[in-house]
C-alpha cells in the first residue's frame, strides 16, 4: 500500500486527510466514531472573538450534489474555546489546526493575540487556519478573500502577532475572478500554506412556497458539485506558486477525489460534507487513497503531489 505520511510545510501529518472547518466542531462529536490520532488532523470550527448565535433557521439544505449551509459562524467565542475545546482537542493527541474568522482586520489581530498568549502558556496547536471568507464590516460587507487589500490586511495582522514558529494557513474563497491574485497577496502577507477552497455562494428555492429555503437566503455550497472548482483552483495556484504548500478542500468523498486534489498540487486535503453522512470518512478516504495510488504504481502521497503538472503518474 502507498505511504500516506505527508507534510504541509513544517507540519507533519500521518495521513493527508484532515477534517474541514465547521464539519466536526472541535472534534468531540467525531471522537465517538474515529480515533482522532489516526486522522491527518482536526481543523476546528472557525472561532470568532465573541460568542455568536449565527444565522436564522433553516440553516442547511440538501442539494442533488452536496448541500448548502448558512450557519453564520455560530460559536462560543475565543474565551470558551481556549478554556474548554482546545485543551480537550490537544489532549487527544491529534494534530489540531485552529481556524479563526473575523468581521474586521482588528478582530483577526485580537484572535491572533489570544492564540499567541495561549501558545506561550502551553496550548500549542499544529497550525492556525486564517479563514478570510468572511464579510468585512468596515468595507461594505465585502468578503475579505474577495478583495486583495482586505485579504492582505487580515493575513498580515495575524502573522505579525502569531508566534513565528506557529504555521499560519490561509483559507481562500473560490468566488473570485482570479484566485492566483488573491493567493499572491496572502503569500506576500505571510501565509505559510494556502487552503483551497471554501464553499461557493449558492441558493435554493422552495418548490411549494417559491421562497428561499435558507433562513439567511444564501449559503455556502459544498460537496461533489464544487470538486472540479477546487481542483482547478489548486492547480492554478500550485502552478503559480510551486513552493507554497496547499491543502485541497472541496467535494472529497472517496479516495480518488483526494488523489485528484493531490495531483493538482495539494499536499493534504480536508473532508467536510462527507462526514455528515459518514463520520468515519477521514479514515476511510485515507485508506482508499493508499489503495488508489498503489493501483497506479505511485509509492507515496509525496510522489503524487503535483503529478498533473509533470504529466501524470507515468
Amino acid at each position: 500500500m502507498a505511504e500516506l505520511a505527508t507534510r504541509v510545510g513544517s507540519v507533519e501529518l500521518p495521513t493527508p486527510v484532515l477534517t474541514a472547518s465547521g464539519c466536526a466542531a472541535a472534534g468531540r462529536e467525531l471522537s465517538a466514531f474515529v480515533d482522532l490520532r489516526q486522522v491527518g488532523g482536526v481543523v476546528t470550527k472557525s472561532i470568532m472573538a465573541l460568542p455568536r448565535s449565527g444565522r436564522p433557521t433553516p440553516r442547511m439544505v440538501e442539494t442533488p450534489s452536496g448541500m448548502l449551509n448558512s450557519i453564520g459562524l455560530q460559536g462560543p467565542g475565543i474565551d470558551s474555546f481556549l478554556a474548554d475545546d482546545l485543551p480537550w482537542l490537544l489532549g487527544t493527541g491529534t494534530r489540531a489546526v485552529v481556524s479563526i474568522a473575523g468581521g474586521s482586520t482588528e478582530e483577526y489581530g485580537v484572535l491572533a493575540r489570544r492564540l499567541s498568549d495561549a501558545w506561550h502558556g502551553g496550548l500549542r496547536p499544529s497550525a492556525v487556519e486564517v479563514n478570510i471568507s468572511c464579510p468585512n464590516v468596515a468595507n461594505r460587507g465585502l468578503v475579505f478573500a474577495c478583495d486583495p487589500v482586505s485579504a492582505a490586511a487580515a493575513v498580515a495582522v495575524a502573522r505579525e502577532v502569531l508566534p513565528p514558529e506557529l504555521p499560519m494557513w490561509v483559507k481562500l474563497s473560490p468566488d473570485v475572478t482570479d484566485i492566483v491574485a488573491i493567493a499572491a497577496v496572502a503569500v506576500d502577507a505571510g501565509a505559510d500554506a494556502l487552503c483551497l477552497v471554501n464553499t461557493t455562494l449558492g441558493m435554493a428555492i422552495d418548490h411549494a412556497t417559491l421562497r428561499p429555503r435558507l433562513g439567511g437566503v444564501t449559503g455556502g455550497l459544498s460537496g461533489p458539485a464544487i470538486r472540479p472548482i477546487a481542483v482547478r483552483c489548486v492547480y492554478q495556484v500550485a502552478a503559480a506558486f510551486p513552493e507554497v504548500p496547499i491543502v485541497g478542500i472541496g467535494g472529497v468523498q472517496h479516495g480518488w477525489d483526494a488523489v485528484e486534489l493531490v495531483a493538482a498540487g495539494a499536499s493534504a486535503v480536508q473532508v467536510g460534507t462527507a462526514i455528515f453522512g459518514d463520520p468515519s470518512a477521514p479514515q476511510r478516504i485515507a485508506d482508499e487513497m493508499s489503495a488508489a495510488l498503489d493501483e497506479i504504481g505511485v509509492p507515496s502521497v509525496a510522489d503524487a503531489v503535483g503529478a498533473a503538472h509533470r504529466g501524470g503518474a507515468g
